[in-house]
């Protein structure tokens, strides 16, 4: 890019300024984590959790209303990913044992109305399912496909010819189906995802994706004191921190703000985080590596004048790899669904924060080391 050829901007002679800003942007990042609070998703709180698509507009305060009045205690209800969607949320796993016989009522009933006065029998009752026998074959295939329609999850016991048996699903979001299949006759919905995760495994991955983060940092710490010195690894980590703390505060900030746009921290948004940590210490090592290069050419030039000169000698890369990378992830975010929104959203912000922590924190961060220690950096 023509435009940033001989690029001679004295952009560390401006660090204080970006301190500043830096600083600033931490402590909002920070003030928001601790007062507002991050969200986790399922996969680290446990519980249960439906995404519905009605074909029309839906009103979430009756939704809301009807799904706090059957029996699942607190329960969060909020739209998703437009007018149509709505996200139901609820850290109960099983039915509660005073709602299941109203659950199992409920089957029955339909069972009934499906064939009236046949009869059957339980065969076994656990609490996530029910086993029910029929009088023949042709009765247990009839219930099993229409029990399905009204929206329980139906299936045979067997697949032989000769089976009068069938297991229904006894499930919180079955119950949740159930109750507004009744309630919105006028406004159908399909069923975009059901997820169920235990409070143990919720805490397992929570310590995990914490693990993974730290993990990849120590090993970038090491990494970069082995290819470079330690004062370079130690300032990429810090302008990695940077970036993690100020993202994740935009998160606390933004949650509930954006319509559309799900800002619960789950698995995915985790694995956005470390390809955040992948691009923006990419960014900082292009940088460091032209600094190295330049310190072995310009043994006698100030540090300063070094990294300045490698920062405006690297800048035409950085910014074309940035905002490639950023049309890119904008495409994903508006064309990738609900699902990948939020993992491109952090991404996005991520790519123009790393950007700008390659060469005004990290770059920042080894020349005050120098300046202050007075110890002169050097390759040999």
């Amino acid at each position: 890019m023509r435009i940033f050829h001989n690029l001679n901007v004295d952009f560390l002679g401006k660090r204080k300024l970006f301190y500043i800003v830096s600083l600033v942007l931490f402590l909002i990042g920070l003030l928001n984590i601790i007062f507002r609070g991050l969200s986790f998703g399922i996969d680290f709180k446990g519980g249960a959790e439906i995404v519905l698509q009605f074909e029309k507009q839906i009103d979430i305060a009756q939704v809301r209303a009807n799904v706090e009045n059957i029996g699942l205690g607190t329960v969060e209800v909020r739209t998703f990913g437009g007018e149509t969607g709505v996200l139901i949320r609820t850290e109960m796993q099983e039915i509660p044992t005073d709602v299941y016989p109203k659950v199992v009522s409920s089957i029955e009933a339909d069972i009934n109305k499906i064939v009236p006065g046949v009869a059957f029998n339980v065969v076994e009752k656990t609490a996530n399912s029910i086993t029910y026998s029929f009088p023949n074959p042709d009765t247990t295939n009839l219930v099993v496909d229409q029990l399905g329609l009204v929206g329980f999850q139906t299936s045979k016991v067997s697949q032989e010819p000769d089976n009068t048996q069938m297991d229904v699903r006894v499930a919180i979001s079955d119950w949740i189906k159930i109750n507004l299949m009744d309630k919105f006759k006028d406004n159908q919905f399909t069923v975009l995802k059901e997820d169920k995760v235990g409070p143990k495994v919720g805490d397992e991955l929570k310590r995990d994706a914490v693990i993974a983060v730290l993990l990849s940092l120590v090993a970038i710490l090491i990494y970069l004191g082995f290819r470079f010195k330690f004062v370079f690894a130690v300032g990429a980590v810090a302008a990695l921190f940077h970036d993690v703390l100020i993202t994740l505060g935009l998160y606390a900030a933004l949650y509930g703000v954006i319509p559309g746009l799900n800002l619960d921290i789950d698995l995915s948004i985790v694995a956005a985080f470390l390809t955040l940590v992948g691009y923006s210490i990419n960014d900082t090592v292009i940088v460091f590596d032209r600094v190295r290069e330049n310190l072995k050419i310009h043994k006698t030039q100030p540090l300063f004048e070094v990294m300045n000169k490698s920062i405006n000698q690297t800048m035409s890369r950085t910014i074309i790899t940035a905002f490639t990378t950023l049309l890119a992830v904008f495409v994903l975010m508006l064309l990738g669904g609900d699902v990948l929104r939020a993992f491109a959203f952090t991404l996005l912000f991520g790519i123009v924060i790393g950007t700008y922590s390659s060469i005004f924190v990290a770059s920042a961060f080894v020349l005050e080391y120098a300046e202050r220690s007075k110890k002169k950096v050097q390759f040999s």
